[in-house]
């Protein structure tokens, strides 16, 4: 049993909070981590360590609601480029995002010009309003990059969208170049990434770096 302020646990509950959004988020849902109550670890011989966690999520755009949710997080031994196996069962149910998704799929389908944006948020910390949905598909893609490349000492933040740019498609989906800012906070490193997200109201978001 580990006390939730432990430093490795709370690296785990990022990594468990960074595949969920990848999962579950998109440009009307943001999942971030309101508390972690409890964590425990396991050392399984010649396999690796494993972390069981109980986490306490919210959504930003919806913060009166909050769900549970139960994750395993296992670092492989050995391997540095092995991403972390990583389990979560959310309890409970989160909002419905199927309105807030057909807007937004809709009002960038029906753009003129494909949609360039930098810097979000500014350096004083604001996003536009038209812009929050391009944000937390933004968190989408770090919750990605955050699971793929964690080890048990690497703690990832997206601090910024450096760079954005929507690139037109001959198929259904909507395709977003990412330069994303990261915060390793650890290291205490900047380091930028390039991401590509394809997203559709029905299939949701796939991630390549």
């Amino acid at each position: 049993e580990l006390p939730p302020s432990h430093f490795p646990a709370a690296r785990a509950a990022a990594v468990a909070v960074g595949y969920l959004r990848y999962l579950r988020g998109g440009p009307g849902r943001g999942l971030q981590l309101r508390e972690l109550r409890r964590a425990r670890r396991q050392d399984i011989d010649d396999v690796g360590h494993k972390y069981y966690l109980e986490l306490e999520l919210e959504d930003v755009l919806d913060k009166d609601r909050t769900v549970n949710c139960t994750a395993e997080v296992l670092y492989p031994l050995g391997s540095k480029s092995a991403a972390p196996d990583v389990q979560v069962a959310v309890q409970g149910e989160l909002r419905s995002t199927e309105e807030a998704d057909k807007e937004f799929y809709n009002r960038i389908r029906s753009l003129e010009k494909e949609l360039v944006a930098e810097n979000i948020p500014d350096s004083h910390g604001n996003i536009p309003a038209e812009l929050e949905p391009i944000h937390l598909l933004a968190w989408v893609a770090a919750g990605y990059v955050t699971w793929q490349n964690s080890t048990e000492n690497t703690k990832f933040h997206l601090a910024q969208v450096k760079h954005v740019k929507q690139v037109k498609r001959s198929d259904e989906d909507l395709q977003f170049d990412y330069m994303l800012l990261l915060h390793e906070m650890v290291s205490q490193e900047v380091l930028p990434w390039q991401v590509t997200v394809l997203w559709h109201p029905q299939r949701g978001a796939r991630v390549s770096q």
